[in-house]
């Protein structure tokens, strides 16, 4: 089994390779203690962004929009949103070779965030995130 902090470098990496193909200037914090792992810059200003692995489940790429903290001891909270903290997820998803960028407005969840690779099979079309909708590049990993 792959360690999760290899398999999120991983992603971290396809993700930079999406966003500098999509023409996207990028800065990298010093340090583990930010909120967010990179930092865009499309000419105009900054926007910092938290990657994301995501896994396709049941026509939607499934991605964690907070933060854990249950691997610590006794910790004053288990999860954390980054409402606030940061202006994008960007997702890699493995399956579908895929990168995504979601500005946080986009997906204001605390928990878990989704975008939907297949139309929903009863057609609904509002408030449903399409992936298509936020793809950044495909084919890299």
């Amino acid at each position: 089994m792959e360690h999760p902090k290899k398999k999120g470098d991983r992603s971290t990496l396809a993700i930079m390779l999406a966003l500098t193909d999509a023409g996207y200037d990028l800065l990298v914090p010093f340090g583990e203690n930010t909120r967010y792992d990179l930092v865009i810059d499309d000419g105009v200003r900054l926007a910092r962004v938290q990657c994301k692995t995501g896994r396709l489940r049941n026509s939607a790429v499934i991605f964690s929009a907070c933060s854990s903290y249950a691997h610590h001891p006794n910790p004053k909270m288990v999860t954390r949103s980054y409402l606030g903290q940061i202006d994008y997820f960007a997702v890699f998803c493995p399956e579908t070779s895929s990168s995504y960028l979601i500005p946080i407005e986009h997906a204001p969840v605390r928990r878990r965030g989704s975008l939907r690779v297949e139309p929903p099979r009863n057609s609904q079309r509002v408030g449903v995130r399409f992936a298509a909708d936020y793809e950044i590049g495909a084919g890299s990993s």
